[in-house]
């Protein structure tokens, strides 16, 4: 069965092992009751997650990552029925073997709207990233006391200095050439950024990755998954991932999304400081994947994907 794992470099092998996970996945739906289930790996994430049938989703969690099996497992409680669009209902969560948890989970109706957007009609996408900001706010209009224990962190300031602290290194890690990094110190010092007087729950990766849709009706969102990396923070640190990978530099989009969110747009360059803190910021990949000015100027960055004026 699954082997106690205690980095990530070792949850990383286990994850390519397809021959390792199944039969303890196997084991554990004997376990819950589900024996003889079809079991689907789904191949994107860092985590191993399958398809139960047709209906459920197990996500499987090493030991070193407990905290996150808890939080996701709280966080799906807290939320079932209280969005515009469904999020996986909570079936089970509890430990495994060897430090090993899980999470049982309904499986959301629809298909991922990474996947579809390129055939979505444009009318519909308008309607899809309406309906993405009108479920992000009322995401971050829920009370997130409830979830304190869980979710975090205590001091959104502490959390951002930490990231400043450390954000040079980490570009740096993740292969960002020179003339980027050496505009990053000064960039973030002349961004202020102060922890709202009220912190919201945030989904940390509201991208299309995350929604499901359906072209039931018109294509439509039919969920919002993926609650491991909920924080409670700043919306800015939100809205900064669906610019991103939502509305992807689209100002035209950006503007329905604040649009239908009910809020004024923030500054380009508050978003870029807030994307380049972020826990999983990848800046190198970001330029790969959207369009870049001619000249690596973070200014012209944020201008290019950030603004709703274009």
């Amino acid at each position: 069965m699954l082997p106690s794992v205690d980095t990530v470099d070792e949850l990383n092998a286990v994850v390519r092992d397809e021959a390792l996970l199944r039969p303890a996945a196997q084991d554990l739906c004997a376990q819950l009751g589900l024996v003889g289930a079809r079991l689907v790996r789904f191949e994107d994430g860092s985590l191993p997650v399958y398809s139960v049938g047709d209906s459920l989703v197990l996500k499987l969690y090493p030991g070193f990552e407990a905290a996150e099996a808890l939080r996701e497992a709280r966080v799906l409680s807290h939320l079932w029925g209280q969005l515009p669009v469904p999020t996986p209902r909570l079936h089970a969560g509890d430990l495994y073997k060897n430090g090993w948890r899980f999470v049982l989970m309904s499986r959301l109706p629809g298909e991922s709207l990474a996947v579809q957007w390129h055939r979505i009609p444009a009318a519909d996408q308008d309607r899809i990233v309406t309906e993405a900001a009108e479920t992000l706010a009322a995401l971050h209009a829920l009370d997130p006391k409830p979830l304190t224990d869980v979710v975090g962190p205590p001091d959104w300031n502490r959390f951002l200095a930490v990231q400043r602290a450390k954000a040079v290194r980490h570009h740096r890690t993740n292969g960002l050439p020179e003339p980027w990094l050496e505009q990053i110190p000064d960039f973030l010092g002349s961004v202020p950024l102060t922890a709202p007087s009220q912190g919201v729950l945030l989904h940390t990766e509201f991208m299309r990755e995350h929604l499901t849709v359906s072209p039931q009706d018109g294509w439509r969102v039919t969920g919002l998954f993926d609650f491991e990396p909920v924080m409670i923070g700043d919306p800015a640190y939100d809205f900064a991932g669906a610019a991103l990978f939502l509305t992807c530099a689209d100002a035209r989009q950006l503007r329905r999304f604040y649009a239908a969110y009910g809020r004024t747009p923030h500054a380009p360059r508050e978003l870029l400081a807030h994307a380049l803190l972020h826990v999983y910021s990848d800046l190198p990949w970001y330029l790969r994947e959207l369009p870049a000015p001619p000249r690596p100027r973070l200014d012209d960055l944020a201008e290019a994907w950030f603004s709703t004026d274009k």
